[in-house]
């Protein structure tokens, strides 16, 4: 039985003739069960689709084009393995990403190494192991890799900050002009980097680079920025003889977290981005460049569930339902740091109904540990396995040890075969590295 108009699961969610959930034709259940819980549970399937989704919509666009997969969102070696299996390049943010494409086998020249505080010994790992283009954040970095930077050329992109607010929430908002990111246009600092970057013959200039947030719904955002930027690739090129082969508009294309949510498509997002690239570089007779999107969170964001188990039950008369689970901020912090919202399915009883709101609570000695203030659920009882869903981007990447629990184990599901992607910490994880 498919569950209908499902937009918040993984492609292959169906509900079983149990009434649990299935996932890749697995019982989320019994994967439950065989795995204690919490568990992230992944839908390769999904992940996969999903890639080649945005692959074809930006190439039926915009041809000379190229898409990368925003590893912050989720990066363990499983992801680096697929993203390599289905042609995209990696767009990497420390040198602990970096490290994890390398072991995977990942082609280092098609790594991206993005950051606005990246460390001189991130920068020299970059260079060794050939990384293929360095994003630039700002002077102070540039200076750093020219000082580096005295065998062989390294491709670098300016970071721009285009003025873009797409009013998405302050702390995943990086397109303002007040912004830790980029270079501000027209500024003294962009103008030095320029200098430095046409005397430098180890800096390998081939284009820019932009991104104005995250989880953006109205494309029109999108639109203003690439016309921002498809004027830059006009002036750099014009103006400072720097040609822009290459230009990077970045992600930031959202997903459905809430029945309500209607994100837009990779398509409209496409269209948005490359129509003003053509139309501007065409009028003024620059050569096309190659047109660079960095989806993350659209790739794993809905891929993803996390399974926890029901404990304590509490009701406060008049007031609240407490239901708790065995999991909370430690494997998401982002309803403590966004206000993001959830929604949860109970995946042993999917035929039934919805009855009762419940505020459903972690077990993380914070009052703030609430993983969703209101959650429409049916008859819940102590053991029932609670789903939830979207939980596929920044919930694995951002979980820690808070309260000394380990972290959950991750497992990947496809075609009614499950593989575990991560193991589950144990105690001992936790003390290893003390001494």
């Amino acid at each position: 039985m498919e569950i209908p108009n499902n937009r918040l699961l993984p492609d292959t969610a169906n509900i079983n003739g149990l009434g649990h959930l299935e996932i890749g034709g697995m019982d989320v259940v019994d994967l439950a069960k065989r795995y204690k819980t919490p568990i992230y549970l992944y839908d390769e399937m999904t992940i996969r689709n999903r890639m080649r989704e945005f692959v074809s919509s930006l190439r039926e666009t915009y041809s000379k084009s190229k898409v990368l997969f925003a590893g912050k969102a989720f990066l363990i070696k499983r992801i680096v393995k697929i993203t390599e299996e289905e042609g995209l390049g990696l767009d990497v943010v420390s040198g602990g990403e970096i490290y994890a494409a390398k072991e995977a086998g990942f082609p280092m020249e098609n790594v991206y190494f993005h950051g606005n505080n990246k460390t001189m010994e991130e920068l020299s790992f970059a260079i060794n192991t050939g990384v293929g283009s360095i994003v630039v954040d700002n002077l102070s970095e540039l200076k750093f890799l020219s000082s580096l930077v005295k065998r062989r050329p390294v491709n670098i992109l300016f970071r721009l900050t285009p003025g873009v607010d797409p009013h998405t929430h302050s702390y995943i908002n990086t397109g303002r002009v007040d912004s830790k990111f980029g270079f501000q246009l027209d500024s003294d600092d962009l103008k030095e980097a320029i200098g430095i970057v046409k005397s430098d013959t180890f800096l390998n200039f081939t284009g820019l680079h932009c991104h104005i947030g995250s989880q953006i719904f109205d494309t029109g955002f999108f639109r203003m920025a690439s016309e921002i930027m498809a004027k830059q690739t006009v002036e750099f090129t014009r103006k400072w003889d720097l040609p822009v082969k290459e230009l990077d508009l970045g992600g930031g294309l959202g997903i459905a977290y809430k029945p309500e949510d209607d994100p837009p498509t990779p398509k409209e997002m496409a269209v948005a981005i490359a129509d003003p690239v053509g139309e501007i570089c065409n009028r003024e007779g620059i050569e096309l460049p190659l047109l660079i999107l960095e989806p993350g969170r659209y790739i794993v964001g809905n891929a993803g569930i996390t399974v926890y188990t029901v404990g304590a039950i509490k009701e406060i008369p008049g007031i609240r339902k407490y239901a708790s689970v065995d999991g909370g901020m430690a494997d998401n912090p982002r309803p403590m740091l966004y206000q993001a919202q959830y929604t949860a399915f109970l995946a042993n009883k999917m035929r039934e109904h919805p009855r009762d709101v419940f505020t459903i609570a972690g077990r993380f000695c914070e009052s703030g540990d609430i993983l969703i203030d209101k959650a429409y659920l049916p008859r819940l009882e102590r053991g029932d396995i609670l789903v939830v869903s979207a939980t596929g981007a920044y919930n694995y990447s951002m979980s820690s040890n808070y309260n000394m629990v380990p972290r959950p184990a991750v497992i990947g599901v496809k075609d009614g075969k499950e593989d575990i992607w991560v193991e589950r910490e144990d105690y001992n994880d936790l003390v290893r590295l003390h001494r």
